[in-house]
């Protein structure tokens, strides 16, 4: 009788844990804040429990007395990864990070190396609070009353993402990151941005592919604004619609919200012609997303890095890119041309210095990579982050009612002068993989 009670209790404790949506863990030794979890180096992550860490073998507890909260953290040699379970939505999350006895330096990405905060250094004796705002997904389509309808058919490969897995998980990187506290909160009034497309614009969770979509959360104010990246790899208008990822965003979406859409590079190989297949879903999702009071907003898909023999650009995407042009005069709203702005970036890039754009590396870069990687589609972390701000430039420039939102992290961006490479900031994850995405 004892152990079924026992058993009860706990399944019971994980359950409610699981429906909390507010939390304050105090990272560090055992000194623990009134009314904080106490997380330290040995909290390990438990279905049980509801929290932890992913791996606990290269973490410290570093405690330099003093204030309870700020007075110690943890830290790592190695990127290290938080991870709570948590109900599907958008959460405020406040982090406090520093050594109050040193120096630290820390950057900060969620789920699928979206990024968040980017190489926060603090000084000696210094304590910041940073706050990001987060989309957490799960793959349950569910009506207004929160009853589940449908299910999103995820790939395979996509099962094993940090964005399907039904919790909330921080990156912590860095030279030497410090985290003292995490508080977590919903967030019901920001603003959802809603991306759609493929493998361009998906969160990638391996190095070296990247997308411009997962640096998106960089550029813009927290607490306002809330990136939710559903793009998939491989996925045409059709695709999106036929696996529910679509629905699963119509069942989501709020008046206020953006839809952002962008397709071509699958749609123009899987032999869907522009006029009875592209134009006729991009008209109805234009519709749809009117109905719902959200705002859609096309987005045309980016060259592929092929030049001529003048060094300039060749356009490989046929008329789908001016199909998207045509649609948003049509209905009167808003282009993000990245067709044309990758263009000019990757012509002043040139053909070699573009190449530091793609993904372009000798073989045994990366673990189980026999063979040299040269990709004139797909984006590293430099260059999805150069695309991104393309986006937001495009975003700044037409005054679109986004751009009120746009964070201090944006300082402008001239397209024929790309951030020098060796200037980028991206300390690599753990996840790392050679296997190219799905599409082309």
């Amino acid at each position: 009788m004892k152990n079924w009670i026992k058993i009860l209790t706990l399944f019971l404790g994980s359950f409610l844990f699981a429906q909390q949506i507010s939390f304050k863990f105090d990272f560090g030794g055992s000194r623990t804040e009134n009314g904080f979890i106490p997380v330290t180096s040995t909290s390990k992550f438990d279905k049980k429990t509801g929290y932890g860490f992913m791996d606990i073998s290269s973490l410290k507890s570093i405690d330099r007395r003093g204030n309870a909260l700020t007075g110690d953290y943890i830290t790592s040699d190695k990127p290290f990864y938080f991870s709570v379970a948590i109900p599907e939505g958008n959460y405020d999350i406040k982090l406090s990070l520093g050594d109050s006895k040193g120096t630290s330096e820390t950057t900060v990405r969620v789920e699928n190396r979206r990024l968040m905060l980017n190489e926060i250094k603090t000084k000696q004796d210094e304590i910041v609070e940073k706050r990001i705002t987060v989309h957490v997904k799960d793959s349950i389509i569910r009506n207004q009353d929160g009853t589940q309808i449908g299910i999103v058919k995820l790939k395979p490969r996509e099962r094993k993402y940090l964005h399907w897995d039904n919790l909330l998980t921080i990156e912590f990187n860095g030279k030497a990151p410090g985290v003292s506290s995490i508080i977590i909160q919903p967030n019901k009034s920001a603003k959802t941005i809603y991306l759609t497309g493929d493998s361009t614009v998906v969160d990638a969770q391996y190095e070296p592919w990247a997308s411009w979509g997962q640096m998106l959360p960089y550029f813009f104010v927290p607490n306002e604004v809330v990136i939710a990246n559903y793009a998939e790899s491989g996925e045409t208008l059709k695709a999106f619609e036929d696996r529910h990822r679509i629905d699963k965003i119509w069942n989501k979406i709020r008046p206020g919200d953006y839809l952002f859409i962008q397709f071509g590079h699958n749609d123009q190989k899987s032999g869907n012609s522009i006029k009875s297949g592209y134009r006729k879903r991009l008209k109805e999702w234009i519709l749809k997303a009117k109905e719902l009071e959200a705002t859609p907003v096309l987005i045309t898909s980016m060259n592929r890095r092929v030049f001529d023999e003048n060094n300039k650009i060749v356009n490989t995407l046929d008329d789908f890119p001016d199909a998207m042009r045509e649609i948003a005069k049509e209905e009167n709203i808003f282009l993000i041309d990245l067709n044309v702005m990758s263009k000019t970036l990757f012509e002043a890039m040139g053909p070699g210095n573009s190449k530091k754009a793609f993904v372009y590396y000798p073989a045994n870069s990366y673990p189980n990579q026999p063979d040299a990687l040269a990709d004139d589609t797909h984006f590293n972390t430099y260059g999805a982050y150069e695309l991104a701000k393309c986006v937001v430039k495009s975003i700044v420039d037409q005054k679109l009612p986004l751009s009120q939102f746009i964070s201090k992290n944006y300082k402008g961006f001239d397209l024929n002068k790309p951030d020098p490479v060796g200037k980028f900031h991206w300390p690599e994850s753990i996840f790392m993989e050679a296997l190219k995405p799905d599409g082309n």
